[in-house]
């Protein structure tokens, strides 16, 4: 027997308990117990008494592990549809967007708080004791195409965008009143080498020097769970070293992610339709998001344009072997980012249902995700989320440290009642 399965079977811990106390998949731990791969020490170390931290502490979860967390710049709640299952009770939302808050209502129990509008409107000493922050602060002052079009304005971006680019303070300032045991960010990869680095060193020095967080970062890219490159910059943060460190995370080579054909309709009748985006008894794509002979030949002249001038600008053109480039906000303009190949036909965009399997929103064997905003809308929505399965993977790895009772606890945390 192996020294893995020895201490697994010794702790009396079962193959779904380790893998969500180390925030890695059934199928990982099944490969570990059977000698087929070896775990990291970490891991093992993990293990050894059920809720010991990567410092050795022992510590015991709160209320059967359960937390209490607020979602900020929510989105359509991919931070939430992550955290929620394993115990997280959503006490605070907040996100300004109108369309954005309708697909969050049809998808969340939002019954026992208002979901807040613009941030800046929010009276910080009237959110409540939390457990866990999240926020998808807005990435456009810091993406690569947001830094190109507001250079190409004449416009600021970054922290001297005084709309968007100074959000992140909002969370420095929640985090700093209310000091919750751990927080979640999530940015685009650029945020790391923006302004030569100085804007995350900027985010560095708030969270690690003045509130004095333990903060780990890593970029990590969506393709090993989602067939779409998409690389994105995770922040955590803890009030102490709770051990907690991205390397141990069991993270899939993107190089073996899957395939488009996994997120595609079919189109031969073994799902149901869903109008308008199938139609028919064999449930066929709707041929509205087939492009016009107008709009194709301008993309094809689009692209060859800035082929010239070197530059990659312009469509992917995919099929079911294949993988998608990043999915952004602006797929609802022209659908020219990623483009599905059809035979004898114009490529096609891809479907809002579609859009919410390469997120990770609609899963096998889960519920679908309610869809009741417009095309345009919900290609936007989609675009600006999280992937999903890659804060699910990051919130089960965090849950036990963040259920964790502390050897010191903040006045105002003492007031938190887990129903």
């Amino acid at each position: 027997m192996n020294e893995f399965k020895e201490v697994r079977e010794k702790e009396g811990l079962t193959i779904t308990e380790v893998a969500e106390q180390c925030g890695v998949s059934e199928r990982t731990v099944y490969r570990w117990d059977n000698g087929e791969t070896e775990p990291k020490k970490a891991f093992i170390e993990l293990i050894k008494s059920n809720s010991v931290n990567g410092n050795g502490v022992k510590y015991e979860t709160n209320n059967e592990g359960k937390f209490k967390f607020i979602d900020l710049f929510a989105g359509i709640g991919g931070f939430r549809k992550a955290f929620e299952p394993l115990g997280g009770e959503c006490i605070f939302t907040c996100e300004w967007d109108k369309f954005c808050r309708q697909t969050y209502v049809e998808n969340y129990d939002c019954n026992d708080h208002p979901i807040e509008g613009d941030v800046n409107d929010v009276e910080v000493d009237k959110i409540g004791p939390h457990n866990l922050l999240v926020a998808g602060f807005p990435c456009q002052p810091f993406s690569l195409a947001g830094v190109s079009k507001k250079n190409s304005l004449g416009h600021k971006h970054g922290f001297k965008d005084e709309t968007q680019g100074t959000l992140f303070f909002n969370i420095k300032e929640i985090l700093d009143y209310w000091r919750p045991e751990a927080f979640l960010l999530e940015n685009v990869k650029n945020l790391k080498s923006h302004d030569k680095g100085k804007t995350f060193e900027i985010i560095m020095e708030k969270l690690e020097d003045e509130l004095e967080y333990h903060v780990e970062h890593k970029v990590i890219d969506a393709k090993g769970f989602v067939p779409q490159h998409r690389e994105r910059v995770f922040i955590a943060g803890f009030k102490k070293d709770t051990g907690f460190r991205f390397k141990n995370l069991d993270i899939p080579d993107p190089d073996s992610g899957p395939l488009l054909k996994t997120i595609l309709h079919p189109e031969d009748g073994s799902e149901e339709p869903e109008p308008p985006y199938t139609v028919g008894p064999k449930a066929k794509v709707n041929e509205k998001y087939t492009l016009s002979d107008k709009l194709w030949t301008y993309l094809q002249e689009y692209k060859e344009k800035h082929r010239r001038r070197g530059n990659g600008f312009g469509y992917g053109l995919v099929g079911p072997e294949d993988t998608a480039r990043t999915m952004s906000a602006r797929y609802h303009k022209d659908g020219s980012e990623i483009l599905i190949k059809q035979e004898d036909e114009n490529p096609r965009r891809l479907t809002p249902r579609e859009c919410a399997r390469l997120m990770g929103f609609d899963q096998p064997g889960k519920e679908k995700f309610k869809i009741p905003v417009s095309d345009t809308q919900s290609y936007q929505q989609f675009g600006n989320s999280v992937a999903v399965p890659v804060v699910e993977m990051i919130a089960k790895a965090m849950k036990p440290h963040i259920c964790g009772q502390k050897e010191e606890q903040d006045p105002r945390q003492l007031k938190i009642s887990i129903k």
